[in-house]
């Protein structure tokens, strides 16, 4: 199970951020490459507490669904619907430059991993309290999942 605990699978996630263009095409969902940049951005300062955001009251169980969206190994469904505040169309961050908002976003990931940290771990809108293996591989997938959407 990948993860960014892993320091090659850390490089990977790099690595294919490096691949995406601000002219990139999407292959399903409604977000452009540009703003997929930011809406990962905004995921990992919500993950790091940095931006908060309302839970949205989810049917199930937290620990359940917590399970089934960290360690399952099948891939995210497509067209989840996010929290509004780091929603593209909503209230997340909007795009500017592409290569300082790349530049940012790789920055976020290197303090996500950073030991030891300088923040600590929120409680998820969704999934509730979080382990640091939980953080680490949620925030490989949320990654994973935005760069298969545009083929990297």
């Amino acid at each position: 199970m990948k993860t960014l605990l892993s320091a090659s699978d850390k490089q990977e996630v790099l690595a294919r951020l490096s691949k995406v263009r601000g002219d990139s095409s999407r292959r399903w969902g409604k977000m452009s490459a540009h703003q997929m940049i930011c809406h990962l951005s905004d995921g990992y300062r919500l993950y790091m507490g940095v931006i908060r955001a309302v839970p949205p009251g989810f049917p199930y169980p937290s620990r359940l669904l917590k399970w089934g969206a960290l360690w399952i190994p099948v891939r995210w469904p497509r067209g989840f619907k996010t929290l509004g505040e780091v929603d593209a169309f909503q209230s997340g961050t909007r795009p500017t430059e592409f290569e300082g908002d790349a530049r940012e976003l790789r920055d976020l990931i290197e303090r996500f991993t950073r030991r030891p940290r300088d923040f600590a771990w929120p409680g998820h809108p969704y999934l509730g309290r979080m382990s640091d293996r939980d953080w680490m591989r949620l925030g490989y997938l949320h990654a994973d999942h935005h760069l298969r959407q545009f083929g990297v």
